[in-house]
Protein backbone atom coordinates (compact mmCIF):
# COMPACT_ATOMS: atom_id res chain seq x y z
CA UNK A 1 0.00 0.00 0.00
CA UNK A 2 1.17 3.28 -0.76
CA UNK A 3 1.73 6.20 1.70
CA UNK A 4 -1.08 8.35 2.12
CA UNK A 5 0.18 11.85 0.58
CA UNK A 6 0.90 14.78 3.23
CA UNK A 7 -1.92 16.82 2.82
CA UNK A 8 -2.21 20.14 5.20
CA UNK A 9 -5.00 21.30 3.74
CA UNK A 10 -6.83 17.97 4.78
CA UNK A 11 -5.56 18.27 8.23
CA UNK A 12 -6.53 21.77 8.47
CA UNK A 13 -10.13 21.02 7.15
CA UNK A 14 -10.59 18.04 9.21
CA UNK A 15 -9.44 19.85 12.63
CA UNK A 16 -11.77 23.30 11.46
CA UNK A 17 -15.29 20.55 10.99
CA UNK A 18 -14.90 19.44 14.07
CA UNK A 19 -15.07 22.42 15.75
CA UNK A 20 -17.34 24.04 13.31
CA UNK A 21 -19.83 21.07 12.72
CA UNK A 22 -19.27 18.96 15.86
CA UNK A 23 -22.04 16.07 14.69
CA UNK A 24 -18.67 15.67 12.72
CA UNK A 25 -16.68 15.32 15.86
CA UNK A 26 -17.16 11.17 17.47
CA UNK A 27 -18.17 11.77 21.22
CA UNK A 28 -15.20 10.82 23.76
CA UNK A 29 -16.24 8.14 25.07
CA UNK A 30 -12.94 8.21 28.00
CA UNK A 31 -14.26 8.10 31.33
CA UNK A 32 -11.03 8.23 33.49
CA UNK A 33 -9.67 4.66 35.12
CA UNK A 34 -10.90 2.09 36.66
CA UNK A 35 -14.15 2.16 39.06
CA UNK A 36 -13.80 1.01 42.23
CA UNK A 37 -14.32 -2.59 41.55
CA UNK A 38 -11.74 -3.04 38.77
CA UNK A 39 -9.54 -0.75 41.13
CA UNK A 40 -9.42 -3.02 43.81
CA UNK A 41 -9.12 -6.11 41.12
CA UNK A 42 -5.92 -4.37 39.48
CA UNK A 43 -4.55 -3.62 43.27
CA UNK A 44 -5.04 -7.22 43.80
CA UNK A 45 -3.63 -8.39 41.13
CA UNK A 46 -0.62 -6.35 41.66
CA UNK A 47 0.07 -8.00 45.23
CA UNK A 48 0.36 -10.70 43.61
CA UNK A 49 2.89 -10.09 41.40
CA UNK A 50 1.12 -11.14 38.60
CA UNK A 51 2.45 -9.95 35.42
CA UNK A 52 1.06 -11.61 32.83
CA UNK A 53 -2.51 -12.35 30.67
CA UNK A 54 -4.32 -13.86 33.53
CA UNK A 55 -7.79 -15.71 33.67
CA UNK A 56 -9.70 -14.01 37.01
CA UNK A 57 -12.70 -15.66 38.74
CA UNK A 58 -14.30 -13.64 41.11
CA UNK A 59 -15.83 -15.55 43.92
CA UNK A 60 -18.13 -13.32 45.58
CA UNK A 61 -19.92 -13.07 41.99
CA UNK A 62 -19.73 -16.61 41.47
CA UNK A 63 -21.20 -17.77 44.87
CA UNK A 64 -24.19 -14.67 43.99
CA UNK A 65 -24.62 -16.35 40.63
CA UNK A 66 -25.23 -20.02 42.10
CA UNK A 67 -27.37 -18.38 44.95
CA UNK A 68 -29.45 -17.09 42.04
CA UNK A 69 -29.83 -20.49 39.98
CA UNK A 70 -30.36 -22.57 43.22
CA UNK A 71 -33.21 -19.88 44.20
CA UNK A 72 -34.96 -20.08 41.43
CA UNK A 73 -34.86 -23.99 40.73
CA UNK A 74 -36.04 -24.81 44.29
CA UNK A 75 -39.70 -23.59 44.34
CA UNK A 76 -40.63 -25.49 41.11
CA UNK A 77 -38.54 -28.86 41.49
CA UNK A 78 -36.55 -28.63 38.60
CA UNK A 79 -33.02 -30.48 38.76
CA UNK A 80 -29.72 -28.71 37.46
CA UNK A 81 -27.42 -30.64 35.67
CA UNK A 82 -24.24 -28.57 34.91
CA UNK A 83 -22.60 -28.15 31.81
CA UNK A 84 -18.76 -28.95 32.21
CA UNK A 85 -17.62 -27.41 29.06
CA UNK A 86 -18.75 -24.12 30.61
CA UNK A 87 -16.96 -24.24 33.53
CA UNK A 88 -13.20 -26.07 32.47
CA UNK A 89 -11.63 -26.71 35.72
CA UNK A 90 -11.98 -28.88 38.26
CA UNK A 91 -12.38 -26.26 41.31
CA UNK A 92 -14.54 -24.35 39.53
CA UNK A 93 -16.76 -27.00 38.89
CA UNK A 94 -16.35 -28.50 42.33
CA UNK A 95 -17.63 -25.11 43.72
CA UNK A 96 -20.51 -25.01 41.76
CA UNK A 97 -21.52 -28.39 42.09
CA UNK A 98 -21.09 -28.21 45.94
CA UNK A 99 -23.27 -24.72 46.16
CA UNK A 100 -25.75 -25.95 43.56
CA UNK A 101 -26.53 -29.20 45.33
CA UNK A 102 -26.32 -31.44 42.57
CA UNK A 103 -24.23 -34.48 41.39
CA UNK A 104 -25.68 -34.14 37.65
CA UNK A 105 -23.37 -33.38 34.84
CA UNK A 106 -23.65 -33.19 31.14
CA UNK A 107 -20.43 -34.00 29.70
CA UNK A 108 -19.48 -33.22 25.76
CA UNK A 109 -16.22 -35.55 24.91
CA UNK A 110 -14.09 -38.21 25.75
CA UNK A 111 -11.51 -36.37 27.77
CA UNK A 112 -13.88 -35.06 29.96
CA UNK A 113 -15.84 -38.47 30.49
CA UNK A 114 -12.83 -39.55 31.66
CA UNK A 115 -12.19 -36.79 34.12
CA UNK A 116 -15.60 -37.17 35.57
CA UNK A 117 -14.81 -40.75 35.96
CA UNK A 118 -11.91 -40.27 37.87
CA UNK A 119 -13.08 -36.81 39.69
CA UNK A 120 -16.98 -37.46 40.23
CA UNK A 121 -17.52 -41.37 39.66
CA UNK A 122 -20.60 -41.68 41.23
CA UNK A 123 -22.20 -38.39 38.54
CA UNK A 124 -25.43 -39.19 37.05
CA UNK A 125 -23.38 -38.11 32.91
CA UNK A 126 -25.38 -37.23 30.07
CA UNK A 127 -23.96 -36.53 27.01
CA UNK A 128 -24.49 -33.30 25.38
CA UNK A 129 -23.81 -34.52 21.89
CA UNK A 130 -24.28 -37.65 19.73
CA UNK A 131 -20.48 -38.36 20.50
CA UNK A 132 -18.85 -40.43 17.24
CA UNK A 133 -18.79 -43.93 17.39
CA UNK A 134 -15.01 -44.34 18.21
CA UNK A 135 -14.65 -42.03 20.72
CA UNK A 136 -17.97 -43.81 22.51
CA UNK A 137 -15.78 -47.69 21.44
CA UNK A 138 -12.81 -46.74 23.55
CA UNK A 139 -14.54 -45.29 26.43
CA UNK A 140 -16.99 -48.25 26.72
CA UNK A 141 -14.15 -50.65 26.20
CA UNK A 142 -12.12 -49.13 29.12
CA UNK A 143 -15.01 -48.75 31.31
CA UNK A 144 -16.54 -51.57 30.74
CA UNK A 145 -16.65 -53.37 34.21
CA UNK A 146 -16.04 -49.72 36.00
CA UNK A 147 -19.16 -49.84 38.38
CA UNK A 148 -19.11 -46.49 39.14
CA UNK A 149 -22.37 -44.73 37.90
CA UNK A 150 -20.16 -42.21 35.48
CA UNK A 151 -18.65 -44.69 34.34
CA UNK A 152 -22.10 -45.96 32.10
CA UNK A 153 -23.10 -42.00 30.91
CA UNK A 154 -26.48 -41.51 29.33
CA UNK A 155 -25.79 -41.45 25.69
CA UNK A 156 -26.96 -38.78 23.46
CA UNK A 157 -28.38 -40.03 20.23
CA UNK A 158 -29.79 -38.32 17.52
CA UNK A 159 -30.83 -41.25 14.74
CA UNK A 160 -31.38 -44.45 14.38
CA UNK A 161 -27.98 -44.97 12.58
CA UNK A 162 -26.10 -43.37 16.00
CA UNK A 163 -28.45 -45.71 17.72
CA UNK A 164 -27.43 -48.65 15.27
CA UNK A 165 -23.77 -47.92 16.37
CA UNK A 166 -23.90 -47.92 20.23
CA UNK A 167 -25.71 -51.31 19.81
CA UNK A 168 -22.81 -52.88 18.15
CA UNK A 169 -20.42 -51.01 20.50
CA UNK A 170 -22.47 -52.49 23.48
CA UNK A 171 -22.17 -55.97 22.11
CA UNK A 172 -18.73 -55.85 21.44
CA UNK A 173 -17.91 -55.11 25.13
CA UNK A 174 -20.77 -57.30 26.23
CA UNK A 175 -21.60 -53.68 27.94
CA UNK A 176 -25.10 -52.49 28.94
CA UNK A 177 -25.83 -48.70 27.70
CA UNK A 178 -28.30 -45.93 28.35
CA UNK A 179 -29.99 -43.81 25.36
CA UNK A 180 -30.85 -40.55 25.82
CA UNK A 181 -33.00 -39.24 22.48
CA UNK A 182 -32.35 -35.82 21.48
CA UNK A 183 -35.56 -34.64 19.78
CA UNK A 184 -35.60 -31.16 17.50
CA UNK A 185 -38.16 -28.81 19.60
CA UNK A 186 -37.21 -26.19 17.01
CA UNK A 187 -33.38 -25.76 16.67
CA UNK A 188 -32.97 -27.82 13.72
CA UNK A 189 -29.48 -28.24 14.70
CA UNK A 190 -29.61 -32.29 14.62
CA UNK A 191 -32.47 -33.85 16.75
CA UNK A 192 -35.00 -36.69 15.98
CA UNK A 193 -37.30 -34.29 13.48
CA UNK A 194 -40.70 -35.36 14.35
CA UNK A 195 -42.85 -38.14 16.22
CA UNK A 196 -42.22 -40.72 13.66
CA UNK A 197 -38.86 -39.83 13.61
CA UNK A 198 -38.53 -40.73 17.74
CA UNK A 199 -41.07 -44.01 17.31
CA UNK A 200 -38.16 -45.43 14.97
CA UNK A 201 -35.55 -44.39 17.48
CA UNK A 202 -37.28 -45.96 20.36
CA UNK A 203 -37.65 -49.24 18.01
CA UNK A 204 -34.26 -49.38 17.65
CA UNK A 205 -32.92 -49.43 21.17
CA UNK A 206 -36.02 -51.82 21.87
CA UNK A 207 -34.26 -54.37 19.36
CA UNK A 208 -31.09 -54.31 21.35
CA UNK A 209 -31.16 -56.14 24.71
CA UNK A 210 -28.07 -54.41 25.68
CA UNK A 211 -29.31 -50.61 25.17
CA UNK A 212 -32.23 -49.06 27.29
CA UNK A 213 -33.64 -45.29 27.00
CA UNK A 214 -32.94 -43.24 29.83
CA UNK A 215 -34.70 -39.84 28.61
CA UNK A 216 -34.88 -36.92 26.04
CA UNK A 217 -33.41 -33.93 25.22
CA UNK A 218 -34.91 -31.31 24.01
CA UNK A 219 -32.52 -28.14 23.29
CA UNK A 220 -34.01 -24.63 22.39
CA UNK A 221 -31.35 -21.35 22.61
CA UNK A 222 -33.22 -20.25 19.59
CA UNK A 223 -35.63 -18.80 21.22
CA UNK A 224 -34.55 -16.08 22.27
CA UNK A 225 -33.66 -14.63 18.72
CA UNK A 226 -37.01 -15.09 18.17
CA UNK A 227 -39.36 -12.22 17.32
CA UNK A 228 -41.61 -13.29 20.44
CA UNK A 229 -39.71 -15.48 22.42
CA UNK A 230 -42.40 -16.60 24.54
CA UNK A 231 -44.52 -17.68 21.88
CA UNK A 232 -41.93 -19.79 20.56
CA UNK A 233 -41.25 -21.39 24.33
CA UNK A 234 -44.74 -22.53 24.07
CA UNK A 235 -44.44 -24.11 20.69
CA UNK A 236 -41.05 -25.86 22.22
CA UNK A 237 -42.89 -26.98 25.45
CA UNK A 238 -45.72 -28.44 23.02
CA UNK A 239 -43.15 -30.21 20.84
CA UNK A 240 -41.95 -31.92 23.93
CA UNK A 241 -45.19 -32.26 25.75
CA UNK A 242 -45.73 -34.26 22.38
CA UNK A 243 -42.64 -36.06 22.84
CA UNK A 244 -42.49 -37.09 25.91
CA UNK A 245 -46.48 -38.51 25.27
CA UNK A 246 -45.39 -40.65 22.61
CA UNK A 247 -42.05 -41.66 25.64
CA UNK A 248 -45.17 -42.82 28.16
CA UNK A 249 -46.85 -44.57 25.68
CA UNK A 250 -44.50 -47.22 24.15
CA UNK A 251 -42.45 -47.42 27.61
CA UNK A 252 -45.50 -47.61 29.42
CA UNK A 253 -44.83 -44.04 31.80
CA UNK A 254 -41.60 -41.79 32.39
CA UNK A 255 -40.73 -42.42 35.82
CA UNK A 256 -37.16 -42.71 36.50
CA UNK A 257 -36.28 -40.84 33.06
CA UNK A 258 -34.60 -37.91 32.31
CA UNK A 259 -36.71 -35.00 30.67
CA UNK A 260 -33.83 -32.51 30.02
CA UNK A 261 -34.47 -29.55 28.05
CA UNK A 262 -33.32 -25.51 28.48
CA UNK A 263 -29.24 -23.30 28.75
CA UNK A 264 -28.46 -20.81 30.45
CA UNK A 265 -30.09 -18.53 28.41
CA UNK A 266 -33.52 -20.03 29.02
CA UNK A 267 -33.18 -22.06 32.09
CA UNK A 268 -35.94 -19.14 33.68
CA UNK A 269 -38.22 -20.15 31.13
CA UNK A 270 -38.44 -23.29 32.46
CA UNK A 271 -39.42 -22.53 35.74
CA UNK A 272 -43.25 -23.83 35.62
CA UNK A 273 -42.74 -26.32 33.14
CA UNK A 274 -44.88 -28.92 32.90
CA UNK A 275 -42.90 -31.48 31.12
CA UNK A 276 -39.43 -31.76 31.76
CA UNK A 277 -37.33 -32.60 35.07
CA UNK A 278 -34.33 -31.32 34.49
CA UNK A 279 -32.46 -27.59 33.17
CA UNK A 280 -28.73 -27.35 31.86
CA UNK A 281 -26.98 -24.60 33.37
CA UNK A 282 -22.84 -23.88 32.74
CA UNK A 283 -22.25 -20.37 31.51
CA UNK A 284 -24.66 -18.92 33.64
CA UNK A 285 -22.54 -19.44 36.53
CA UNK A 286 -19.55 -17.17 35.18
CA UNK A 287 -21.74 -15.22 32.59
CA UNK A 288 -19.52 -14.65 29.82
CA UNK A 289 -20.37 -11.49 26.89
CA UNK A 290 -22.45 -13.64 25.09
CA UNK A 291 -25.10 -14.12 28.28
CA UNK A 292 -25.85 -10.21 28.47
CA UNK A 293 -29.48 -11.27 28.18
CA UNK A 294 -32.94 -10.52 29.35
CA UNK A 295 -33.19 -14.05 31.36
CA UNK A 296 -29.75 -13.72 32.99
CA UNK A 297 -30.70 -9.35 34.24
CA UNK A 298 -29.39 -10.37 37.87
CA UNK A 299 -26.82 -12.69 36.74
CA UNK A 300 -23.33 -11.10 37.40
CA UNK A 301 -20.23 -11.10 34.95
CA UNK A 302 -18.03 -13.38 37.30
CA UNK A 303 -14.69 -13.97 35.07
CA UNK A 304 -12.35 -11.60 33.29
CA UNK A 305 -9.71 -11.23 31.59
CA UNK A 306 -6.49 -9.16 32.71
CA UNK A 307 -3.96 -8.00 30.84
CA UNK A 308 -0.99 -5.85 31.56
CA UNK A 309 -0.66 -3.00 29.24
CA UNK A 310 3.40 -3.16 27.79
CA UNK A 311 3.17 0.37 26.10
CA UNK A 312 1.65 3.74 26.21
CA UNK A 313 1.49 5.38 22.90
CA UNK A 314 0.71 9.06 23.39
CA UNK A 315 -0.61 10.32 20.44
CA UNK A 316 -1.25 7.16 18.71
CA UNK A 317 0.18 7.18 15.42
CA UNK A 318 -0.67 5.00 12.67
CA UNK A 319 1.62 2.90 10.24
CA UNK A 320 1.78 4.38 6.58
CA UNK A 321 -0.70 6.73 7.78
CA UNK A 322 1.11 9.52 9.74
CA UNK A 323 0.16 12.51 7.75
CA UNK A 324 -3.05 11.86 8.61
CA UNK A 325 -3.00 11.10 12.29
CA UNK A 326 -4.49 14.78 13.46
CA UNK A 327 -6.94 14.37 11.38
CA UNK A 328 -7.65 11.45 12.94
CA UNK A 329 -8.08 12.37 16.35
CA UNK A 330 -9.72 16.08 15.33
CA UNK A 331 -12.24 13.68 14.37
CA UNK A 332 -12.35 10.97 16.49
CA UNK A 333 -11.01 11.55 19.88
CA UNK A 334 -10.96 7.88 20.59
CA UNK A 335 -7.93 7.28 18.54
CA UNK A 336 -5.90 9.83 20.55
CA UNK A 337 -4.10 7.47 22.98
CA UNK A 338 -2.66 3.65 22.13
CA UNK A 339 -2.11 1.09 24.34
CA UNK A 340 -0.16 -2.08 23.35
CA UNK A 341 -1.33 -4.92 25.62
CA UNK A 342 0.84 -8.30 26.46
CA UNK A 343 -1.30 -10.15 23.97
CA UNK A 344 -3.48 -13.13 23.96
CA UNK A 345 -6.61 -11.98 24.25
CA UNK A 346 -9.04 -15.13 23.63
CA UNK A 347 -11.98 -14.21 21.93
CA UNK A 348 -13.12 -11.34 24.26
CA UNK A 349 -14.05 -7.83 24.67
CA UNK A 350 -12.44 -4.41 26.67
CA UNK A 351 -14.54 -3.22 29.72
CA UNK A 352 -12.06 -1.28 32.24
CA UNK A 353 -11.14 1.13 31.81
CA UNK A 354 -14.13 2.24 29.85
CA UNK A 355 -14.22 3.94 26.45
CA UNK A 356 -11.52 1.47 24.91
CA UNK A 357 -11.53 -0.63 21.38
CA UNK A 358 -9.53 -2.11 19.22
CA UNK A 359 -8.66 0.11 16.68
CA UNK A 360 -9.74 -0.36 12.93
CA UNK A 361 -7.15 2.15 11.81
CA UNK A 362 -3.91 0.44 13.43
CA UNK A 363 -5.76 -3.05 12.42
CA UNK A 364 -6.87 -6.07 14.06
CA UNK A 365 -6.29 -6.52 17.76
CA UNK A 366 -2.81 -4.94 17.77
CA UNK A 367 -3.45 -2.12 19.94
CA UNK A 368 -6.33 -0.66 21.89
CA UNK A 369 -7.39 3.02 21.27
CA UNK A 370 -8.93 5.72 23.91
CA UNK A 371 -9.12 9.76 24.54
CA UNK A 372 -6.91 11.42 26.78
CA UNK A 373 -9.52 11.08 29.42
CA UNK A 374 -8.44 7.36 29.69
CA UNK A 375 -6.39 6.78 32.33
CA UNK A 376 -3.89 4.01 31.88
CA UNK A 377 -0.34 3.94 32.12
CA UNK A 378 2.22 1.27 31.50
CA UNK A 379 2.02 -1.78 33.64
CA UNK A 380 -1.30 -1.04 34.77
CA UNK A 381 -4.06 -4.06 33.64
CA UNK A 382 -6.63 -3.92 30.94
CA UNK A 383 -9.82 -5.77 31.58
CA UNK A 384 -11.93 -7.56 28.90
CA UNK A 385 -15.03 -10.38 29.49
CA UNK A 386 -14.43 -13.54 27.56
CA UNK A 387 -17.46 -14.04 25.21
CA UNK A 388 -17.87 -17.66 25.95
CA UNK A 389 -15.87 -19.65 29.09
CA UNK A 390 -15.45 -22.82 27.19
CA UNK A 391 -12.20 -22.48 25.00
CA UNK A 392 -10.87 -19.68 26.66
CA UNK A 393 -10.74 -20.48 29.75
CA UNK A 394 -8.48 -23.04 28.67
CA UNK A 395 -6.10 -20.20 26.92
CA UNK A 396 -4.69 -18.28 30.24
CA UNK A 397 -3.10 -21.29 32.37
CA UNK A 398 -4.30 -21.71 35.78
CA UNK A 399 -7.57 -19.57 37.19
CA UNK A 400 -6.47 -16.78 39.66
CA UNK A 401 -9.48 -16.82 42.33
CA UNK A 402 -10.22 -13.56 43.39
CA UNK A 403 -12.51 -13.19 47.01
CA UNK A 404 -12.71 -9.09 46.60
CA UNK A 405 -9.91 -8.41 48.35
CA UNK A 406 -7.06 -10.21 47.53
CA UNK A 407 -5.81 -13.40 45.09
CA UNK A 408 -6.47 -16.53 47.29
CA UNK A 409 -5.75 -19.26 45.17
CA UNK A 410 -4.97 -21.15 41.71
CA UNK A 411 -7.09 -22.99 39.79
CA UNK A 412 -5.78 -25.35 37.37
CA UNK A 413 -8.05 -25.76 34.46
CA UNK A 414 -9.24 -29.40 32.60
CA UNK A 415 -6.98 -30.66 29.58
CA UNK A 416 -7.29 -28.58 26.42
CA UNK A 417 -9.90 -30.36 24.71
CA UNK A 418 -12.11 -29.66 21.97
Amino acid sequence: MKTPPRNPLLLRAAAWASGVVPGLRAPDLGRGGHDAYFSGLQAALKRARVAQPTLVVDLRRLAANIALVRQALAPCGLALRVVTKSLPAPKLLDRVLAGAGTDRLMVFNRVMLDEMVTRHPDADVLTGRPLPARQVADFTHRHANNPAPAAGPQWLADSVERIAEYAEIARANDAPMRINLEIDVGLHRGGLADLAALAAALQAVDAEPLLSVAGLMGYEPHVLGAAAPAAEMGRVKRRYADAVALLAAKLGGTAGLTLNSAGSGTYAMHLADPVANEVSIGSAFVKPAHFDLPTLGDHQPAAFIAQPVLKVMDPAVFPRREALTAAYHALDPNSRRGFFLYGGYGDARPVSPPGLRFSSIYGGRAMLAGSARVDLAQDDFVFLRPTESEGVFLQFGDIAVYDGAAITDWWPTFPIHA
